[in-house]
């Protein structure tokens, strides 16, 4: 099978992470007999310094010729602390969601049986927490208008927009992966409060009646973020708007004990973007000691949704698997172990990977 993707490194740590996850990329396609064809491109801050649009257009055409996007991650202390900067460099990830129509993003929340002690939250709760969160991308207050200030800057505004197409979408997509889960969905919205809630809340009862092997329950935001910390193993596939999606999944990876741990999907209509779910991380920046797993993970998710090879996705898992239970991590989770450099867990996985394993579903 022929493999083409768009490798997006973009800011800070993003080079050196997604140097490793495509080392596992290219292992995997020669281990399985695929043919991977990549090009790289700018994006975020260094798009910015080389052409003065965090993403060009030439980056724009490469996605969309591409099967997938490899992504890294996007930002930089130069525009974070600068408020006056007119361009920056999450204008680029919006835009890029907005011309890709990544109107999903998928956050798998998982835990590692050798790492559950690194959680805030106490094992008991924890131990075996497995659900998966689904945001929705393109709408919402982030690309409502009108949105900026006065004149006189006193004054600031934002709208939230929503349209029953967006919302059918995304919520048809969330029953299709409860149905290949444990058959529940929370759907979240602030239907006591907000029109475009009530909206969401109304679209889905309508959706609800066309999948009734579906247990389907709805609740308020700040109930979410309450019971997510309470009682993670309670859900299975949450969805949600996007706001509250941004926060609530932030919130949820927090269960695993690393933010370094974590993959995600964007789903799109023109390609998919896979990512960890971690910033740019700027002061680790060229050091080699940012955790690669959670964009190793997301080549997993790219193996499985992009392409449709579950073999392939499992392979890396398991190898993942593998490198954190033989204590191969980084700095940010080795506590009084030794801290192994971002290039040397690749390796790892990468040499684990080339030996013959047991596939197991």
């Amino acid at each position: 099978m022929q493999l083409k993707i768009a490798v997006l490194p973009g800011d800070g740590i993003g080079p050196e992470i997604v140097a490793q996850a495509l080392r596992v990329t290219q292992a995997v396609c020669g281990k399985f007999g695929h043919e991977l064809i990549y090009r790289e491109a700018l994006v975020g801050a260094v798009a910015i310094d080389a052409v003065g649009n965090p993403y060009p257009e030439e980056t724009h055409a490469l996605c969309m010729e591409s099967d997938a996007v490899l992504f890294g991650a996007i930002g930089s202390p130069k525009y974070d602390n600068d408020p006056s900067a007119k361009v920056r460099p999450e204008q680029g990830l919006l835009t890029m969601r907005k011309q890709l129509g990544l109107y999903a993003n998928i956050r798998p929340v998982t835990t590692f049986p050798s790492l559950i002690h690194k959680s805030p939250l106490r094992t008991d709760l924890v131990d075996g927490a497995d659900f998966m969160c689904i945001r929705e991308l393109t709408g919402g207050i982030y690309f409502g208008r009108p949105q900026g200030r006065s004149e006189d800057g006193s004054t600031a505004y934002d709208t939230c927009v929503y349209t029953i197409a967006e919302i059918e979408r995304i919520v048809r997509l969330a029953y299709q992966y409860a149905l290949k889960r444990r058959k529940k969905l929370t759907i979240v919205d602030k239907a006591n409060v907000l029109c475009t809630s009530r909206l969401w809340r109304q679209v889905s009862q309508q959706i609800e009646k066309e999948y009734p092997e579906v247990e389907t329950e709805y609740m308020f935001v700040d109930n979410a973020a309450m019971q997510i910390v309470q009682w993670p193993k309670r859900f299975d596939v949450l969805v949600t708007e996007n706001m509250f999606g941004d926060i609530l999944t932030d919130e949820a990876s927090v269960i695993t004990g690393s933010l370094g741990l974590l993959p995600s999907a964007s789903i799109g209509i023109h390609t998919s973007v896979f990512e960890p779910i971690h910033g740019s991380y700027p002061q680790a920046a060229g050091k080699d000691i940012a955790n690669p797993v959670a964009t190793i993970l997301s080549a997993a998710l790219m193996f499985e949704y992009a392409f449709d090879l579950q073999e392939e996705g499992q392979v890396i898992r398991q190898a993942v698997d593998a490198s954190i239970a033989a204590g191969v991590v980084t700095e940010d989770i080795a506590g009084a172990g030794k801290a192994f450099r971002t290039s040397e867990v690749g390796e790892w996985i990468v040499d684990y990977m080339s030996k013959e394993v047991t596939i197991v579903y």
